[in-house]
């Protein structure tokens, strides 16, 4: 699977895990120029706190279009670190 926004691809792996439909992408198979610190922190009441990147192509700038559990619920450890996206950014195989 690869995640592709602006023509870029963003991440790209054969081990995706999916969660209520959204893929997630191991940390190594992130392009990291692509990605900047966000302070933007939500929370699911069963995955627990969720950070966000923003992600950057060619100058343009998507705001916290990745999303990631650092510290997970044990309910959903097994995506600890992995990303997912949201806000154009396009899951295809």
């Amino acid at each position: 699977m690869k995640a592709v926004w602006r023509g870029r691809v963003l991440a790209e792996s054969d081990a995706t895990r999916v969660v209520e439909g959204n893929h997630y992408f191991p940390p190594e198979s992130l392009v990291r120029e692509h990605f900047e610190e966000s302070g933007t922190h939500t929370t699911c009441p069963w995955k627990g706190v969720a950070s966000y990147k923003t992600v950057v192509v060619d100058g343009a700038r998507n705001a916290d279009a990745a999303w990631y559990y650092p510290d997970p619920k044990p309910a959903a450890a097994e995506i600890r670190g992995w990303f997912a996206f949201w806000r154009g950014v396009e899951i295809v195989p």
